[in-house]
This record gives structure tokens, C-alpha cells and sequence, in this order.
């Protein structure tokens, strides 16, 4: 489905992303993205100052091909006619050959897909969410495993919070019987979604999942990411208010330059698209936050973030220290999930 987004011509993807975008300015929605992340805003506006500059540099090179033009004697109606092919063919140009550098265009598709999904003009997606959704709910009925994380990252946040809130209206026992079911949002951007006036379906399933006790929510962010709102808060962000019956998301800051050497990561600090990623990638220091370890290590999501230091010393501490480490977090010799409540550990730092 992203390939066929992907492959509609170029000036249909420019056309329509520059209505979008103008459309957010004009009814007051990229507004409200300034105030809750100006650096995401700034952002998504990014492609747009890419091809105003791209056409200024087009309009000039048509310019002086009028201007060539004219000194060997053509005039009027074939010079416009040469103009506007040069700056289209130049402008094409810039944009094929350089998007492997700018991703312009894939930035400007993915404002279209996020558009018509808010407004749900994307059945397609809709189709694939709710078979994703009814296969989360029998996986959970059949296996034999103790723990179901559902991962969304980026634009895979709201995704996923609409697949489990789907899968939880075809199954309101969903996490009572059976795993554990926690959803993961990494770098998560919900408010291009949850901002649109007509994304109340979208804002109805978010406080479904803040005041579901049968599931987790953990929701990762990280200042140095301009791709995700930091700091946001999922559901106060969006005008939800449950009051005390709230108990999702938990909010979990995330500093990168405390998992990457210092080396590696002044190479990349300003490579946005690199740093966005660093995410669902490894670390090179023993960290609270680590993708790996949460996915494919032995303690189960909630403890992980609940007792952040506990969990670290079974990876770099002595025998003793893991020892300890493990009968604290009682998840027994193989590691069976307990539903009994965990206490955050104070080093434990969140925000809301």
C-alpha cells in the first residue's frame, strides 16, 4: 500500500500535499501543532521550503533560457511555451534526483496518507487495521506465551493504538484471559491524526485505551527527535480528560545520547531521519531503554519500565547483583508474568 502511495505521479503528489498543507494553515490545525511541538511543525513544513526553494532555483534557470531565447530572435507565445517546460522539466528533475537526500516526496505522501486516514478516506488501511486486529484478538485466545507487546513506531503510534482499540470492541476481555497485552509506542506522532476536528473516532479510541485496566500502554519519547511530539501527553494532548479512572499511557523519556557513545553520536545528532530511527535500533551502552532487550529479553515490559535499575543490573551487573536483581522483580526461574501491581522504582523518571 505505501509503494502504491509512493508511485502516483509527481505533480499529483505535489498538487494535492500543497492543498493539504495550506488547508492544516487555513482551518487552524497547524496552529495547534505549533503549540504543542513547534520543532514538528517546523518539520513538516521542511518539504515545503524545500520546494519553494527548488522552484525559485527552476524559475531562474527558465528565466535565463527565455532570456536565450530572445537573443536569437524568438518571441511571445513559443517563448512561454519554452519557459514552462524548462521549469518543469528542471524542477523534476530536482526532485527525482535529490530525494534520496531531501525525501521530500515521501515526506509529502505521507502528509496526503495521514490526511485520508484522519478523515477516513483510507478504507484500504481501515480493511488491513481490522484484520490485524481480529488476528491480535486470536493469537491472544491460542498461545501459549505470557506477554503480547504490540510495537508501533512513528506513524506506526497510531496504528497501533487503533489496532488494539479495535481488537478490544471485538474482544472486551482482551488481557483478562490469556498474555499480558502491552502497547508500545515509540517516537509516536499521534496529533497529525488526533488533531483533525473530524478524527473523533480516532480521539474516542484513545480514551478507550486510557482507562482500559486489562492492557498496558508505554508510550517512549525523546527531546533530540523532531519526527515525534515531545514532550506530549497522548491523551491530554488531545482534550481527553477521564479523570481519576486514567491509567494509560505511561510516559517514558528517552535520551539517546545516554545509549550512544559519544563518538557515534555526534555523527548523527542532526541527521533527523537517523536519530528518529534510533528507537527500534541497538545500543551501545547498558541503558533502561533498550528496543532489544524489551522484545527479545527476559523481563516483561511493565517491570522493565517500572524498575528501570533492577532490570539494567541483570545486564551489567556481578552474579551477585543479578541475583539479587532477579528475585526483586519475582518473575520467577523462567520468568512467568505476575498481575500483581509493581511499584516504580524513584529513579523511575516519567512525565504526567
Amino acid at each position: 500500500m505505501i509503494q502504491r502511495d509512493l508511485a502516483v505521479p509527481i505533480w499529483r503528489t505535489l498538487i494535492h500535499a500543497i492543498a493539504i498543507y495550506w488547508g492544516l494553515v487555513f482551518s487552524g490545525t497547524m496552529g495547534r501543532f505549533w503549540k504543542a511541538h513547534w520543532r514538528f511543525a517546523t518539520f513538516i513544513s521542511w518539504p515545503h521550503f524545500l520546494l519553494l526553494n527548488g522552484a525559485i532555483w527552476s524559475a531562474g534557470i527558465a528565466w535565463l533560457f527565455a532570456l536565450g531565447l530572445q537573443a536569437v530572435g524568438i518571441h511571445g507565445f513559443l517563448v512561454g511555451c519554452g519557459v514552462a517546460a524548462v521549469f518543469v522539466a528542471v524542477l523534476g528533475s530536482l526532485l527525482k534526483y535529490t530525494e534520496k537526500h531531501t525525501y521530500l516526496l515521501y515526506l509529502m505522501a505521507d502528509t496526503i496518507f495521514t490526511w485520508q486516514f484522519s478523515h477516513g478516506n483510507r478504507p484500504d488501511w481501515d480493511a488491513r487495521i481490522d484484520r490485524f486486529a481480529q488476528h491480535l484478538v486470536n493469537v491472544a485466545r491460542t498461545t501459549e506465551a505470557q506477554e503480547i507487546v504490540l510495537v508501533g513506531h512513528s506513524s506506526g503510534s497510531f496504528l497501533g493504538s487503533e489496532i488494539l482499540a479495535r481488537a478490544l470492541k471485538l474482544d472486551p476481555e482482551l488481557g483478562n484471559h490469556g498474555p499480558r497485552v502491552v502497547l508500545l509506542t515509540l517516537g509516536g506522532n499521534m496529533p497529525i491524526v488526533g488533531f483533525h476536528r473530524v478524527a473523533q473516532g480516532f480521539r474516542d479510541n484513545l480514551r478507550l485505551l486510557a482507562v482500559e485496566p486489562a492492557i498496558d500502554w508505554i508510550d517512549c519519547q525523546s527531546r533530540k527527535d523532531v519526527m515525534n511530539f515531545f514532550p506530549f501527553d497522548p491523551i491530554a494532548g488531545h482534550g481527553i480528560d477521564v479523570g481519576a479512572a486514567r491509567r494509560n499511557p505511561t510516559i517514558v523519556p528517552v535520551r539517546f545520547r545516554e545509549i550512544i557513545r559519544p563518538e557515534h553520536y555526534n555523527r548523527f545528532r542532526w541527521k533527523f531521519f537517523r536519530v528518529h530511527f534510533q528507537f527500534v535500533m541497538a545500543n551501545e551502552r547498558p541503558h533502561a531503554y533498550d528496543f532489544f532487550m524489551t522484545v527479545c529479553g527476559p523481563v516483561p515490559l511493565r517491570e522493565r519500565v517500572n524498575q528501570p535499575n533492577t532490570t539494567l543490573a541483570l545486564v551489567n551487573g556481578t552474579p551477585a547483583t543479578r541475583e539479587i536483581a532477579w528475585k526483586k522483580l519475582d518473575l520467577g526461574q523462567n520468568g512467568p508474568v505476575k498481575r500483581a501491581a509493581v511499584h516504580a522504582e524513584p529513579s523511575a523518571q516519567r512525565i504526567g
